[in-house]
Parts: structure tokens; sequence; C-alpha cells
């Protein structure tokens, strides 16, 4: 699994868990809805920094939190 994959399960586990729509993250954030559905539908390849931390903050997790899930141990080497 490559890191912008990891990137969408874990919102997707994050969502599922708080019970929280994409629409939901998109108001507590402020990334546009549309921004949101690009990156987890996979056609934003690179969400950017300030996007993952503004996603992170719409969960009450800090960055570090975000990615503290083992998925992320196991990522492929990107080219």
């Amino acid at each position: 699994m490559q890191i912008c994959e990891a990137t969408v399960k874990r919102i997707e586990q994050l969502c599922k868990a708080r019970r929280m729509s994409l629409y939901a993250l998109a108001y507590k954030t402020g990334i546009p809805s549309s921004t949101l559905k690009c990156i987890v539908n996979g056609r934003s390849k690179n969400p950017g920094i300030v996007n993952i931390k503004k996603i992170a903050e719409g969960f009450d997790l800090t960055i570090r939190e975000f990615y503290d899930d083992e998925m992320f141990d196991r990522l492929e080497q990107e080219d």
C-alpha cells in the first residue's frame, strides 16, 4: 500500500468510527467538500500537509495521532 491509499483508508476509518460524513468533515475543517472528495476518491495523489493537518484537526487529532496506525508502518517504497 502506498501513502496516498493509506491516508484515504485512515480518513474513511476515522469517519466511520466517529460517524462523520465527508460533508461534516469538510464543514469542520474548512476544506471544500470537492477537495475532500478528490482526496478520498484518489484523484488527488498529493493532498498536501496543510490539508492533512486540517483533516487531523477535524477529527480532534494531531498529525502524529492521525498517522499513528500500523498501516503506515507497512508502506511500499514509492518511485
